[in-house]
C-alpha cells in the first residue's frame, strides 16, 4: 500500500476536533489557498485558509448550536463538494456527523497512545499488529451501530506520529528530498517531512472517516519529537549541540500546533491564542502565510516553554478532562527537577478541583506505575542527581536513558506536588468530591489499572485510579513483554527496601497496587460513566483471513470501578 498526495482540492481531513454543547471545529488541509465551507444543521460556516511551508489549512468554527443536536455535514472548497468523498474506497461508510454534547448525558471517552503508520496489509500487521483505531472505525461504521452509543471523544495521549522510527514509505519520501546518509538519516528533519508523516498517519479511508466523525483531543509525547525528549539536562545539551536538531524541533512543534493542537482549543481559547489571532486578524482576500511566524513561535517556546501552554481542559457533561503536557515544560536542573515548571504547575493547581462527577487527568506518561518501577525511577533520579557521588551519577544517567526511566516517578518534586493536589480533591478540600479521579495515560506499551489503596486515604474519599492504554499500534517484542511483566512484579520488594533504608529518596505518601493487567495487545480503551463509578473496556483489532479492510474488534479486558 502506498499513500500518494491526493490530486483533488482536499489533501487531508476533515477532522472533527473540538465539540462542546454549542460549538464545534472542523480542520482540513487543502491543495490550494481558498475558502472552506462546512454545511450542517441547515447552516453554512466558512473560513479562509492559512499557509505554512507551502501548504494550506483551515479551521472552520461552528457556533450558536443547540446542546445535544446532531447533524451530518458536508465540506466544500471554493464551492466544490470535497467531503463526503465519492471514491469507491469510501463506499459504504456512513455520513460524517457533528454531535453536540449534552450536560445530562453520561460521558463515554475513548483513549490510547502510540500508533505507528505502516500499511494495513499482511506484512504491516505481521510487524506492527492490527491497528486498534482502524478496527474501531470499521466496527462503528456498521449499519447496526447506533451513533447514540458512540464515544463522545477520543483522546490520543501521545505518539500520534513517530518522528524517529519511520516506516519504509516515510523513508522513501525522505530519500526523495535528501540523502539518508546525512544526519538525521531516516528520522524526520523539518516541517515538510512532518507534513508527509501526518499524511501517512491519517489518510487510510477507515481512519479518515473515523477522525471526521468522532471529536478528538491530542497531546504529544516523546516520539512525536524524539525518543527521550527532555529526559534530562545532559540529554537536552547533547541534542542541541547537533547540527540538525534546530530544524527538527522547530518543524516538530510548528507542525504539532497546526495538525494537533489547533483542534484542541475551544472557540473562546482560539480567540486568545497568539497564532490564531494572526490568522483570524488577517484582512483581505489573500491567504495569510504563517510560516515565519510559526517558525519563530516554535523556536521561542522550545527555548522558553513558560511562554506558551500546550495543556488544556474540556468539560464533558458533568465531568471534566484536564490534559497535561508532561514533556515540553519540564524543569531539568539537577536538584530541582520537575515534570512541570512553576507556571504549568500553577495552572494545573487551578484545574484540579472537585464539583464534578468525575475528574479525568490525561497525561501521556503514567502518573502511577507499578510500585517497584516507581521506586526504581525515584532511586535513579537520586543517583543521576549525585546523591551517591559523581561516578554513580554518570552511571545513573546512562541507566535512565537505556531503560526509559523518565516518567512522573523520575521527577519526584513534581510528582509529590501533584499527588498532594489530587488527594485534596479526593478528600473534598477542593469542592465536592468526584466519584473518581482518574489518570488516563499511555507510553509504556502495555495496558493496566492501578489504584491508590482506599483504606490509606480519608474515609469517603474519591477513588484515585490510573488507567493506561498503550499501544494503539506498536506492540513490544514478546521477550520484552515477558521481561517487563516480570520486573513489574519482582521489583516491588527490593526497591521498597532501598527506599526505606535511605533518606535520599522520597517515600511515596500513599500506597497503590496494580489491580488489573498488564495486557500487551494493540488496544483502544473506552470508559463509560456509570453514576459515581466507571466501566472500562480495552478492545483490540483482529483480521480474519485476508479481510484486511474489515478488521473485527475483540474485547481484551473489562473493568468496573464502582
Amino acid at each position: 500500500m502506498t499513500t500518494d498526495v491526493p490530486e483533488g482540492p482536499l489533501v487531508l481531513g476533515p477532522l472533527l476536533r473540538y465539540v462542546g454543547e454549542s460549538s464545534a471545529t472542523v480542520w482540513v488541509q487543502t491543495r490550494d489557498p481558498g475558502t472552506v465551507e462546512v454545511e450542517a444543521f441547515g447552516r453554512t460556516w466558512q473560513a479562509r485558509t492559512f499557509g505554512a511551508h507551502g501548504r494550506h489549512y483551515a479551521l472552520v468554527v461552528l457556533q450558536g448550536l443547540e446542546a445535544g443536536a446532531s447533524s451530518d455535514y458536508v465540506v466544500r472548497i471554493a464551492g466544490e463538494q470535497v467531503w463526503p468523498e465519492r471514491e469507491p474506497r469510501y463506499a459504504g461508510l456512513p455520513a460524517s456527523r457533528v454531535r453536540l454534547l449534552r450536560r445530562s448525558e453520561p460521558t463515554r471517552l475513548t483513549f490510547g497512545s502510540c500508533r505507528t503508520s505502516v500499511p494495513h496489509d499482511k506484512e504491516g500487521n505481521a510487524s506492527n499488529g492490527v491497528d486498534a483505531l482502524r478496527a474501531m472505525a470499521y466496527h462503528l461504521s456498521r449499519p447496526e451501530r447506533r451513533t447514540e452509543d458512540w464515544p463522545h471523544l477520543v483522546a490520543f495521549l501521545g505518539d500520534q506520529v513517530y518522528a524517529d522510527e519511520t516506516s519504509e514509505e516515510m523513508r522513501a519520501y525522505i530519500a526523495s528530498r535528501r540523502s539518508l546518509d546525512e544526519p538525521p538519516g531516516g528520522e524526520l528533519k523539518d516541517y515538510d517531512e512532518y507534513a508527509h508523516l501526518y499524511l501517512l498517519a491519517w489518510s487510510d479511508p477507515l481512519n479518515r472517516w473515523l477522525l471526521s466523525t468522532l471529536p478528538s483531543a491530542m497531546i504529544f509525547d516523546d516520539h512525536d519529537i524524539r525518543d527521550d525528549w527532555n529526559t534530562s539536562l545532559s540529554w537536552h545539551r547533547e541534542i542541541n549541540a547537533t547540527p540538525w536538531w534546530h530544524d527538527r524541533i522547530v518543524g516538530g512543534l510548528g507542525s504539532y500546533w497546526v495538525y494537533q493542537h489547533l483542534g484542541n482549543l475551544s472557540p473562546d481559547e482560539l480567540a486568545t491564542d497568539e497564532l490564531w489571532q494572526v490568522v483570524a486578524g488577517h484582512a483581505g482576500d489573500d491567504e495569510v502565510d504563517l510560516t515565519s511566524t510559526l517558525d519563530a513561535f516554535a523556536d521561542r517556546v522550545d527555548r522558553r516553554p513558560e511562554t506558551y501552554r500546550w495543556s488544556y481542559s474540556r468539560d464533558l457533561g458533568e465531568s471534566r478532562l484536564v490534559v497535561v503536557d508532561s514533556r515540553a515544560a519540564r524543569v531539568l536542573q539537577p536538584g530541582h527537577r520537575s515534570i512541570l515548571d512553576d507556571d504549568e504547575m500553577a495552572w494545573l493547581d487551578e484545574q484540579l478541583r472537585g464539583d464534578v462527577d468525575h475528574l479525568f487527568v490525561g497525561t501521556s506518561l503514567p502518573f502511577l506505575m507499578a510500585q517497584g518501577i516507581h521506586d526504581l525511577e525515584a532511586i535513579n533520579e537520586a543517583m543521576a542527581n549525585g546523591a551517591w557521588g559523581h561516578r554513580v551519577a554518570v552511571w545513573g544517567e546512562k541507566l535512565r536513558r537505556a531503560v526509559d526511566l523518565e516518567h512522573w516517578a523520575a521527577f519526584q518534586e513534581g510528582f509529590l506536588r501533584v499527588m498532594e493536589m489530587v488527594t485534596e480533591v479526593a478528600g473534598g478540600r477542593r469542592g465536592r468530591r468526584p466519584g473518581t479521579i482518574t489518570f488516563l495515560s499511555g507510553d509504556v506499551h502495555n495496558s493496566y489499572v492501578t489504584e491508590i489503596t482506599p483504606s490509606s486515604m480519608e474515609p469517603g474519599s474519591s477513588r484515585v485510579v490510573q488507567l493506561v492504554c498503550s499501544p494503539i499500534r506498536n506492540p513490544l517484542p514478546r521477550k520484552v513483554r515477558i521481561a517487563q511483566a516480570f520486573l513489574g512484579k519482582r521489583l516491588a520488594r527490593p526497591m521498597e527496601l532501598v527506599v526505606r533504608h535511605t533518606d535520599k529518596v522520597p517515600t511515596a505518601p500513599y500506597p497503590w497496587t496494580v489491580t488489573h493487567g498488564p495486557w500487551f495487545d494493540n488496544t483502544l480503551a473506552t470508559l463509560e460513566v456509570r453514576g459515581r463509578g466507571l466501566v472500562v473496556r480495552w478492545d483490540a483489532g483482529e483480521v480474519h483471513g485476508d479481510r484486511y479492510d474489515e478488521p473485527d474488534t475483540r474485547q481484551v479486558a473489562r473493568v468496573a470501578i464502582s
